[in-house]
């Protein structure tokens, strides 16, 4: 069992794509992108003549060295950002130019405010680069990668925008993404970069500033001081349910109601979310856990909520 390996729960209708292995436990993010923790025992890696079998769209199965393995070819024209595996951790990150354009290209790696350039060069046209390695071990730690494209006009030519693209991959989408990269001629995960990049228009993004119009600041309602977020209490509907789905609807009024409490400058709001398996309360104690403006949290007393609550204190 490794990280990209397709998985579905044993006690559940969930299957997603592991993004983190730590001793026995697993996160897995599942497709609407949601990611749920659990143990390794608790799952089984689906396999790809399984989903053939069960009617499993083709395009979802890689078929190493067939075109149906992707949309993707060397006849697609652009400059494409490949993945290219070493051995079963470790892939090299190359920029394939497959045009007949020349680019100026800057690649650099983001972690919040601050960036690294890690390469800035000429792209020729049929050529591929180099540009780091990475091991899939760390995929959740990999910063954001950005690529800038300036074309190159050797003679009078149309000028064309440049190209900027901001890559943080999400699990379910990048281990879907394989197929042969152009100009290597090898597999991996593609992202056909100026496919998929807006142009940055200049002009267009000064006039629509200018044309910004001062918005008018909302009123939030105050929530209560206790929110319950039992399925029961949320939804009549809950029996139609999957888990992922009840989760979901937990986690959006969880956030919610956290929101107003902070836009109404509430000092402190409690969550009642049960016992049950724990996977509610370790979602809201990792969301909490990466917000700037909470002094702390911490279970209830056993009172009034036995030790199925958490208080939240807002700085």
């Amino acid at each position: 069992m490794n990280i990209g390996d397709r998985v579905r729960l044993l006690h559940g209708n969930e299957e997603g794509v592991i993004t983190k292995i730590s001793g026995s436990k697993v996160e897995i993010e599942i497709e609407d992108g949601f990611r749920i923790p659990a143990m390794k025992n608790e799952v089984v890696v689906v396999s790809p003549s399984e989903r053939m079998i069960f009617g499993e769209k083709e395009s979802e199965i890689p078929v190493i060295g067939s075109e149906k393995q992707s949309s993707i070819s060397s006849k697609d024209i652009g400059v494409f950002l490949s993945y290219i595996p070493l051995n079963d951790q470790a892939h090299a990150v190359y920029l394939s130019n497959n045009s007949s354009k020349s680019y100026m290209v800057i690649v650099s790696e983001v972690f919040g405010t601050n960036s690294q350039t890690i390469i800035a060069d000429s792209l020729l046209p049929s050529k591929s680069q180099k540009i780091s390695e990475k091991n899939i071990r760390d995929f959740e730690e990999w910063p954001h990668l950005m690529i800038q494209l300036v074309q190159i006009n050797k003679k009078i030519d149309k000028t064309e925008p440049i190209v900027s693209k901001t890559y943080k991959f999400k699990a379910s989408a990048f281990f879907k993404s394989k197929g042969i990269a152009p100009i290597l001629n090898k597999t991996g995960y593609v992202f056909n970069i100026t496919a998929s990049a807006k142009p940055l228009d200049i002009t267009a993004l000064n006039q629509e500033l200018q044309s910004i119009q001062p918005k008018v600041v909302p009123s939030f309602p105050k929530p209560p001081k206790e929110v319950d977020l039992h399925i029961e209490k949320l939804t009549k509907d809950h029996s139609l349910m999957s888990n992922s789905e009840m989760l979901k609807l937990q986690m959006e009024v969880f956030e919610k109601n956290l929101n107003y409490a902070i836009a109404a400058a509430m000092d402190e709001i409690s969550f009642i979310h049960g016992i049950g398996n724990g996977i509610l309360r370790k979602e809201i104690h990792r969301y909490l856990s990466q917000l700037p403006n909470i002094k702390y949290f911490k279970d209830t007393q056993k009172s009034p909520f036995g030790f199925g609550a958490t208080l939240v204190r807002i700085s």
